[in-house]
């Protein structure tokens, strides 16, 4: 691991897992920062905005995380959403706070009666909601994912991730989405072009095989899975496609991060 030149990272199962934080993720910061290593915090979870990844990392002890510094698959929606529909377009979310206000900040309308659907992790999920998002789609509107994770990572062990509220709605609606984070090219093109890195020189450290590590050997990174999150030893020695590195977890990484 002595060509890494920028680092992509997961948070959820990698930096904490629910509201605790895990070892050694204060010291990868550190390291990071003193090796003057430019890095990206990468989640699927589009529950929370960059400021929410800030503020939550600086009560966990990580200081001097900048906002631009974290990649969220809403911060990615987000920027698809600019690139494709014209200002005002009316937009209906399924999904947290945090997405909703970076919706309406980038000049879009929340509406019930929208031209484009956008789907991420809602904690707060109802059955309206599905039934709204579905009429929607079959009425006409984009179908737009914001990442496909069937589960989310939390203290008190595994519960249902975005990937479980987008299947529901495409069985409902009888459509795929345009999906936006990991594994899908969108999330990792836009950490590389944030970092300025190569692929080949940029490395990828995650808790997941489908998500994390799958994506980044599909768009060229070196990938290191901990196994602090979703995928266990068992499931990694069944999985087709291998990571680059395995560590139980990150202080184990630091060791071989020279």
């Amino acid at each position: 691991m002595t060509e890494i030149h920028g680092v992509v990272m997961d948070m959820d199962g990698v930096v904490w897992r629910g509201d605790e934080l895990l070892p050694g993720a204060i010291a990868l910061f550190d390291k990071l920062k003193a090796r003057g290593l430019p890095f990206a915090a990468a989640t699927n979870n589009s529950a929370k905005s960059p400021t929410d990844y800030v503020q939550k990392l600086a009560h966990m002890g990580i200081d001097g995380i900048r906002e631009d510094q974290i990649l969220t698959s809403g911060r990615v929606t987000i920027s698809y959403l600019t690139r494709t529909y014209p200002q005002g377009t009316p937009v209906y979310v399924v999904g947290g706070d945090g997405l909703r206000h970076m919706v309406v900040r980038a000049g879009f309308d929340l509406s019930d009666a929208a031209r484009v659907v956008v789907v991420g992790i809602d904690f707060d999920l109802t059955y309206n909601k599905l039934k709204r998002a579905v009429q929607l789609i079959r009425g006409g509107a984009d179908f737009i994912g914001t990442n496909g994770d069937k589960t989310f990572p939390m203290a008190d062990g595994l519960v249902p991730g975005a990937g479980s509220i987008i299947a529901a709605i495409q069985t409902g609606a009888g459509q795929a989405p345009l999906m936006m984070g990991k594994p899908n090219r969108p999330m990792f093109d836009a950490a590389l072009e944030l970092l300025g890195t190569s692929a080949a020189n940029t490395l990828m450290i995650g808790d997941r095989m489908d998500t994390d590590i799958d994506g980044a050997n599909s768009a060229g990174l070196q990938t290191a899975l901990v196994l602090t999150g979703v995928t266990t030893r068992a499931e990694l020695e069944v999985s087709p496609t291998q990571p680059d590195y395995v560590f139980d977890g990150l202080p184990q990484l630091l060791d071989a991060l020279l």
